[in-house]
């Protein structure tokens, strides 16, 4: 009979909805031997629960996980991260201590990249000025008077083939596009091989219709879209970012979105709101969402499973099937 391990939860109260976190609360108690839940590292309950965990499961809102904490847990082989990125939440004491760590990531990549494709879609046919316009004239607007819009043959520029970037490419191949790819650190046959062209950055943003962000922040990527590569953007072209705001040059985007003749759908900016009276906010051809690109609702629960079954794993005595390795940490977003 297989012993299940021994798991504690902490992650943190109101980080997910009441569903999912009923969702994750069931799953780690249909799977493992469920200590409880804590929202803190601190107190003598968390401590006494910390003592006993083999597995210790993290989330957006956990309490960083450093050497203090790992001091109270002797017994922890694991954690589970049910999220993306861990560099917030875990020190580089987990791995120098040999826990071994799995994450989210891919699981979260997936509704990133079909925000993104739906982004792409709308921004060639240029859905969300158009819509305005509509519904401020409240009158049939003729088709021929739209300008060039739609998607046959257009090309579409993908900054990053990070999981998120790969997974775009990979979402656009039924449709009548061309891709184009810039990533430094892959060949061009390499490039080829998951269905785009490689280019320079520069010519990427000089020739693409839409260009959608998928680098990691980074100080070497901090700026990588420039006001240079902005304004090399054609006019009537669109600029996707659901990465990192950082990663773009906004006072250039803002300046540019401000000649009416670039659009913008940004899932994230600096800081992640705006201020109130920023010029972005109210701009015609520029879309705005509050981060929701990556994982909400019921898309959480994918992360959830796919953590629940590195649960498994671990009570199989297998590896993981998503391990976060120390030495990607140096380019993982």
């Amino acid at each position: 009979m297989t012993t299940l391990p021994r798991v504690l939860s902490a992650v943190g109260s109101g980080a997910f909805t009441a569903a999912s976190e009923d969702h994750l609360a069931r799953q780690l108690a249909a799977h493992g031997d469920l200590l409880g839940t804590v929202d803190e590292f601190d107190s003598a309950s968390s401590r006494a629960m910390l003592a006993e965990a083999e597995v210790l499961v993290t989330g957006w809102r956990t309490p960083r996980v450093d050497a203090a904490v790992l001091d109270a847990a002797p017994r922890l082989k694991a954690i589970l991260h049910v999220a993306g990125s861990v560099k917030e939440n875990l020190d580089d004491a987990v791995w120098e201590r040999g826990i071994e760590v799995s994450s989210a990531v891919d699981a979260n990549a997936v509704p990133v990249a079909e925000f993104t494709l739906a982004a792409i879609i709308f921004a060639n046919k240029r859905v969300l000025r158009i819509a305005r316009d509509y519904r401020e004239r409240r009158e049939l607007i003729d088709q021929a008077g739209l300008g060039v819009i739609g998607g046959y043959r257009r090309r579409v520029g993908i900054v990053g083939a990070s999981r998120i970037g790969r997974r775009v490419v990979a979402l656009l191949q039924p449709f009548d596009l061309e891709v184009v790819l810039f990533d430094p650190t892959l060949s061009a046959d390499e490039v080829a091989e998951l269905g785009a062209r490689a280019v320079t950055l520069e010519e990427l943003c000089a020739t693409s219709d839409v260009v959608s962000v998928h680098a990691p922040s980074l100080p070497s990527t901090r700026g990588l879209i420039s006001a240079e590569m902005i304004d090399r953007m054609p006019a009537g072209s669109a600029l996707i970012n659901t990465s990192r705001g950082d990663v773009i040059d906004q006072d250039a985007l803002t300046a540019r979105v401000q000649r009416d003749d670039l659009y913008a759908i940004l899932d994230v900016t600096v800081p992640w709101a705006l201020p109130a009276d920023h010029p972005l906010y109210a701009h015609p051809n520029v879309l705005l969402t509050p981060h929701i690109a990556g994982s909400v609702g019921t898309e959480v629960n994918r992360m959830i499973d796919q953590q629940v079954a590195e649960l498994d794993r671990i009570a199989r005595g297998e590896a993981f099937a998503h391990p976060v390795l120390f030495e990607s940490l140096v380019t993982a977003a």
